[in-house]
C-alpha cells in the first residue's frame, strides 16, 4: 500500500471536514441538489468521452495510485548482473532455470533462451514499453478529465442556483436554498478535483515514469547480456538509472 497517498487524501480530506464541523453543522454543507450536479455530472460528461469498458476500467486503474507493488532499480541490477555471470558461463540456455519474479524481465530471458535474434528482442521490449506506458498515462488522463471536468460542473450548479435565487427574489424563504446551490457545487467541484482526482492522476503519471524507468533499465540488460558484456559493465551501465548517491553500493565495489 502506498501510505503517502493514503495519508496525505485522509489528511486532507480530514482538515476540509474538520473546517466545516468547526464553521457549524456539518449538516448544513450537505447539499443533495449539489451533488448531483458536481458528482453525476461529472462522472456522465467523463463517460460520454470514453467507452464503457475504458470508463469503468478507470476504478481499477486508480487502485494503482493506492496499492502498487514495483521491484527498486537496485534488486533489478542485482538480477540481471546473476544472470549475466550464469550467461557467460552456460549460454543463454543456463538462464532457463533463472527464478525471475519480474514479468518483463521474465518475456526478455525467454526470448533470448529461444534464440531470437538481439534486434528483434530490443524492438519488441521496446514497443512493450511504450504500450505499456500509453496504458498507464491513459489512466491518469481519465482522472485529469474528471479534475478539469468538476470545477466547472461547479460553475454550472452555480450559475443553476443564482438563477433560481434571482427568479424568487420576491420570496425570502426560497433565496437561501437557492443560494446554497450556488456556493455548494463550488465548494464540490473544487473539493472533487483538487483533493480526488489531480492527486489519482499525478500518482499515476509517476506510477507509469517509475515503471517505464524500470523496464528501460531491464532491456538494457537484457541487450547487455546479449551482447555477451562484462556483468561488471554491465552493472556500471545500469548504475546510470540510479540516484548518485546509490551508485556506489551493490556487487562492483565488493
Amino acid at each position: 500500500m502506498d501510505l503517502a497517498t493514503v495519508i496525505g487524501m485522509l489528511g486532507a480530506i480530514g482538515f476540509v471536514v474538520m473546517a466545516m464541523v468547526m464553521g457549524g453543522s456539518m449538516s448544513m454543507f450537505i447539499n443533495v441538489p449539489s451533488i448531483l450536479i458536481v458528482f453525476g455530472g461529472t462522472l456522465f460528461v467523463i463517460l460520454s468521452q470514453y467507452t464503457l469498458g475504458q470508463f469503468f476500467g478507470a476504478g481499477k486503474i486508480a487502485g494503482k495510485a493506492f496499492m502498487f507493488k514495483i521491484d527498486t532499480p537496485e534488486d533489478l541490477i542485482e538480477k540481471i548482473v546473476e544472470m549475466a555471470d550464469a550467461a557467460r558461463k552456460g549460454g543463454f540456455l543456463a538462464l532457463e532455470e533463472a527464478e525471475i519474479d519480474n514479468a518483463f524481465m521474465q518475456k526478455g530471458v525467454d526470448m533470448l533462451v529461444d534464440g531470437h535474434d538481439i534486434e528483434v528482442v530490443r524492438e519488441t521490449l521496446a514497443k512493450d514499453i511504450t504500450m505499456t506506458t500509453e496504458r498507464h498515462e491513459f489512466g491518469a488522463t481519465i482522472f485529469k478529465g474528471m479534475g478539469d471536468v468538476a470545477p466547472a460542473m461547479g460553475m454550472i450548479g452555480t450559475l443553476i442556483g443564482l438563477v433560481a435565487m434571482l427568479s424568487n427574489m420576491d420570496d425570502p424563504k426560497a433565496i437561501g436554498p437557492a443560494m446554497a446551490v450556488a456556493l455548494l457545487t463550488t465548494l464540490y467541484g473544487a473539493f472533487m478535483a483538487n483533493v480526488i482526482c489531480l492527486p489519482i492522476a499525478v500518482k499515476l503519471g509517476n506510477r507509469a515514469v517509475e515503471e517505464k524507468q524500470n523496464q528501460s533499465l531491464v532491456l538494457d540488460g537484457i541487450v547487455g547480456i546479449a551482447d555477451g558484456q562484462n556483468p561488471r559493465v554491465i552493472e556500471g551501465i545500469l548504475k546510470n538509472y540510479l540516484a548518485e548517491s546509490k551508485r556506489g553500493t551493490g556487487a562492483e565495489d565488493e
